[in-house]
């Protein structure tokens, strides 16, 4: 896998998650996640699974966060875990034969991205590079310096992430981000294809 700038993701949009979706799928977006903690698993699998519909022939991927078995039910192209979630190794035995997922890990220390490395990831997530709401626990805050360590060092992708808004590409990318997301900014619009544009000509000016 190599940079692709904006990493999507969509954890309760104002606008619904389909309508969302579609915005995305529109702008052409290679890697969209889903989200969301409080749905049932019923009704998170049966979600995942129009979402992965709707993606179906174009160039977006639906990655789904925490859950590979949802996502291997689902037929999604990936997952997403995070630190204290199932262990990458662990999460990959459910996995069939010949069924290759695409596999996030997040990360919020260059210790944490170093260790998360050995599992042999596709991408890794870096941050929070600011204080955040979107986790009932949320991490503290990574320093800004370390950026560019953790890219330099990653031989995948790093979606630097956490608080972020348009004020804060600039600086973020001049420590080294060259994929970014920005999750409240697109989530709490009634216009997210409008904002996905926005953001994806700002990283386009910085590379």
């Amino acid at each position: 896998m190599t940079d692709f700038g904006l990493y999507i993701i969509m954890t309760n949009p104002v606008v619904g998650y389909e309508r969302f979706l579609e915005a995305c799928i529109e702008e052409q977006m290679p890697w969209v996640q889903l989200r969301d903690k409080e749905l049932a698993d019923s009704e998170l699998l049966n979600l995942s699974r129009h979402l992965v519909q709707l993606c179906r022939g174009t160039h977006t991927s639906l990655i789904i966060n925490d859950r590979p078995d949802i996502a291997l039910l689902a037929g999604a192209d990936g997952f997403h875990l995070g630190q204290e979630d199932l262990p990458v190794d662990d999460a990959r035995i459910i996995i069939p034969p010949g069924r290759n997922l695409i596999t996030g890990l997040s990360t919020h220390s260059p210790q944490q991205a170093k260790a998360a490395l050995h599992c042999k990831p596709d991408y890794i997530g870096f941050g929070p590079v600011y204080p955040t709401p979107t986790k009932k626990k949320p991490d503290p805050a990574v320093d800004l310096s370390r950026i560019r360590q953790v890219v330099e060092e990653s031989p995948v992708p790093v979606v630097v992430l956490g608080g972020l808004f348009p004020e804060h590409i600039e600086q973020v990318m001049e420590y080294g981000a060259k994929n970014i997301c920005c999750v409240r900014y697109l989530n709490e619009t009634e216009q997210p294809g409008s904002r996905i544009q926005e953001i994806k000509k700002m990283i386009g000016r910085m590379t």
